[in-house]
């Protein structure tokens, strides 16, 4: 046993659980972590400019890094109080992030000390566990069940609040014999297993409905090899988007009624079986319950058992980590092949991708000011299919969802649930540290990335690089969308006349408020704007290569035309198509990336 300050141990306890990537602020009262991370040299630090944006960090990382968890640091005060936005999005998603903050002595919690508040109360709610450690001897253990909680069952947040009396403290702690916790995870059995694929082979028009927690299994892989054993269609959900590539034959689309395309929701429309594997039938997926579940049977699989029948009763439901589940389903599925006793659904198969192939949004505009569905269509033919895109919300966010093109597992990083403004640009740079070397493009409308843009600073600071789309059309375009309904469009115009910003009869630009490209330029990084369709191409071209120079993040602005109504609607049948659908090939080029292999 060796006698060493509560935070050495703390610190080397996240060294051996493997999380040894934080974001944060130093402060007063967390002074004694920072110097116990700084002697031990087994954690790398980003230095944040706003609590919350280093929670939207540690986001990020985790949800990137397949398997490590991401670590924010805050001093006491209103440091934990910023982290509670990154605690609830992190918590809405099933991602296991782990907050630290620092806390006024024991002694003075109870007199209205400074910048001494109850942390512990205000996180609960949104987290799997929220502490105040009030007995040094504890912190071991606290740290130690923080990760089992966190890697168990649906994964999440948990919050640590340390007294710095109770850091400064000395305990007798070994390292050497430390070991993390066991994980608790169901899986599904052999006679489950069975059962689903009783129901499934039963049915004529059976749908694999593939959440988040796919990918948080890291079950792919998987998820595919069933897919193509069976010779059954696969809708992603916006949390599992990328656990089949959009290319493959037998992905479906999205199902929904925001992001969600045309063809995905002719096919579920069309669908009599459905199997959910690590989803939650969440809203703007399902829509309307009645709609959603008419004449179809559902197998529904979640690692959380209240989960289950939570949002409506399926017929049937198994408790089980997906990877586990999907391991079970194959193993039943591929003795049924070998007695050719699986049926054969290439026909419907076959219609899914021709109704794919017909049912395109118009994508190709050659309008000024540009359209939004221009720049998503310049995305995928300039990006490829290694990118890894990073959004949160807004029609940027929606309309992307509806016309990028996802590749593979995490490489579609969205807060869903959740969704706060703002969480764009500081998850991107957590992601750049969870995927270093690959290549991350942050999408946000003006709004978004208007709401913790000095975070720009960090990744000139500590030469994180991504490239960061910002779709400029100066107005909060999905609260003026749902406005219509009350016939108003009140308080949600972001534009005025710059008075730094020249008039300029060439200039798309000129009273559209905010000059972002200063803005960026001015906080450390490289910045283009774009305002002509044809300019876009060269403009991603121009970004990719000041990233390769500088090494910090590139701000790519586009001057969009001022409203654009992009499709959605209430009910998955019920959706506005405000443009028209695609009639050639040459209107819809996005296309073309997902019907390769069609």
């Amino acid at each position: 046993m060796t006698r060493m300050r509560t935070v050495d141990a703390a610190v080397l306890i996240l060294e051996k659980e493997g999380a040894t990537e934080a974001f944060g602020l130093p402060g007063a009262a967390i002074n004694p972590f920072y110097s116990a991370m700084r002697a031990h040299g087994g954690i790398r630090h980003t230095l944040a400019r706003h609590v919350e944006g280093a929670s939207h960090m540690a986001d990020g990382y985790s949800r990137a890094a397949d398997g490590n968890i991401g670590i924010c640091i805050g001093t006491s005060g209103p440091a934990g109080t910023d982290m509670i936005t990154g605690l609830y999005a992190a918590m809405a998603d099933s991602v296991p992030i782990l907050c630290i903050t620092g806390q006024a002595p024991v002694a003075k919690l109870h007199k209205e000390d400074f910048q001494a508040v109850d942390i512990e109360s205000i996180a609960k709610p949104l987290t799997k566990m929220a502490m105040t450690v009030l007995e040094p001897a504890q912190v071991p253990g606290a740290f130690q069940q923080a990760f089992q909680l966190m890697r168990s069952g649906r994964p999440g947040p948990v919050l640590l609040d340390l007294p710095i009396d109770v850091q400064m403290a000395e305990i007798e702690f070994d390292i050497d014999t430390y070991e993390p916790l066991p994980i608790a995870t169901p899986a599904a059995s052999r006679a489950q297993a069975s059962k689903a694929l009783d129901l499934l082979t039963a049915s004529r028009h059976p749908l694999i409905v593939a959440g988040g927690g796919v990918i948080n299994a890291g079950a792919s892989a998987q998820l595919v090899e069933l897919a193509e054993l069976l010779g059954v269609p696969v809708v992603p959900t916006l949390m599992g988007w990328g656990a089949i590539p959009d290319d493959h034959r037998l992905a479906a689309g999205m199902v929904g009624l925001q992001t969600s395309h045309r063809y995905g929701n002719e096919t579920f429309l069309a669908s009599d079986f459905v199997i959910g594997i690590g989803n939650r039938w969440a809203n703007r997926h399902t829509g309307g319950i009645e709609t959603y579940t008419r004449g179809r049977t559902f197998v529904h699989i979640d690692i959380e058992p209240t989960q289950i029948g939570r949002v409506f009763a399926p017929d049937y439901g198994i408790v089980s980590d997906a990877a586990a589940a999907l391991e079970a389903l194959l193993t039943v599925a591929r003795e049924r092949a070998v007695a050719g006793s699986l049926p054969d659904y290439s026909d419907w198969a076959d219609e899914v991708r021709e109704r794919k192939a017909r049912l395109q949004r118009k994508t190709h505009f050659d309008s000024v000011p540009i359209k939004p569905q221009r720049v998503y269509e310049e995305m995928n033919l300039a990006f490829g299919a290694d990118t890894t895109y990073v959004s949160t919300i807004g029609l940027s966010q929606i309309a992307g969802a509806q016309m990028l093109h996802v590749y593979g597992p995490r490489k579609w990083i969205n807060a869903g649930q959740a969704g706060p403004l703002g969480w764009t640009g500081p998850a991107a740079l957590g992601v750049v540290r969870g995927k270093p070397g690959e290549k991350v493009v942050a999408l946000s409308g003006d709004y978004d990335f208007q709401f913790m843009i000095e975070e720009l600073a960090v990744g000139a600071q500590f030469n994180l690089p991504y490239i960061h789309v910002v779709v400029n059309n100066s107005y909060l375009g999905l609260i003026r969308q749902s406005q219509r309904g009350f016939e108003m469009d009140y308080h949600v115009s972001l534009a005025f006349d710059n008075i730094n910003t020249p008039a300029d009869e060439q200039s798309v630009a000129h009273g559209y408020g905010v000059d972002h490209v200063k803005v960026a330029e001015g906080l450390g990084c490289k910045a283009v704007r774009v305002e002509r369709p044809e300019d876009l191409a060269a403009a991603f071209a121009e970004a990719e290569s000041l990233l390769a120079e500088h090494r910090v993040p590139v701000v790519v602005e586009v001057i969009l035309e001022r409203v654009t109504n992009i499709s959605m609607g209430v009910e998955i049948d019920g959706v506005n198509e405000f443009e028209e659908i695609a009639t050639t090939p040459e209107d819809a080029p996005t296309a073309i990336l997902s019907l390769q292999q069609v």
